[in-house]
């Protein structure tokens, strides 16, 4: 399964900012992988806290590997040793198990999250150990689908629209201008400056000043 977009979201995006437009039409339609476990996507993210991708993917399949499908009940049976022999942490094999629990419990409804609003979605599942803004962000776009995530927290994204719009700093402000473009379509937006930070378009460079102290004032 993929992030589903069409010509609405994209005709709607180059309809304000005919730049990006074109790069969306240079770059083509994108199939972004999206994760269909509510449990188990959260579960991929805590691991995937402060590491590579890469050891993410190792992590995550020695987990299915030993455990099984990621479920809240195969999760409890494993216990935290065995989560932990898996290559996670083990503070973050807590995490995983306690969440586990929660389910378990009744402590956590993980379907009522469906029916939430952005915001809520963010602060329930910030309450949970292990999870931040920019995380809960990322499940949202990444397995719930909802279309209009656009992170400041995400590093990526910044350097993104500093590349697209030759900015050497993204300020809050700044950055809210631009949700305000393109929303209720920023997921796609977001989509598209992740690949134009890794490259997709030769030509452009990322206009952040060299020295992180002079970047920082």
């Amino acid at each position: 399964m993929y992030f589903e977009y069409g010509e609405k979201e994209i005709e709607y995006i180059k309809s304000k900012d005919v730049k990006m437009g074109e790069y969306i039409d240079r770059i083509g339609h994108l199939y972004r992988p999206i994760e269909d476990s509510l449990f188990a996507s959260i579960i991929l993210h805590i691991i995937g806290q402060q590491i590579s991708m890469k050891a993410q993917e190792t992590i995550w399949t020695r987990m299915n590997n030993s455990i099984g499908e990621i479920t809240p009940q195969n999760i409890e049976g494993a216990g935290i040793e065995k989560v932990q022999s898996c290559g996670t942490s083990f503070r973050k094999a807590g995490y995983i198990c306690g969440f586990a629990q929660k389910i378990i419990n009744g402590e956590f409804d993980l379907e009522a999250i469906w029916g939430k609003s952005d915001d809520e979605v963010i602060k329930e599942l910030s309450s949970l150990d292990g999870i931040g803004e920019w995380t809960a962000e990322m499940i949202m776009l990444f397995c719930m689908q909802r279309p209009n995530i656009f992170s400041y927290k995400d590093l990526a994204i910044q350097r993104g629209l500093r590349m697209v719009y030759h900015h050497r700093k993204i300020t809050k402000k700044l950055f809210e201008k631009y949700r305000r473009r393109f929303s209720p379509y920023c997921s796609v937006v977001s989509l598209y400056l992740w690949e134009i930070s890794l490259g997709a378009i030769p030509e452009l460079k990322d206009h952040a000043p060299k020295s992180e102290k002079e970047y920082r004032k």
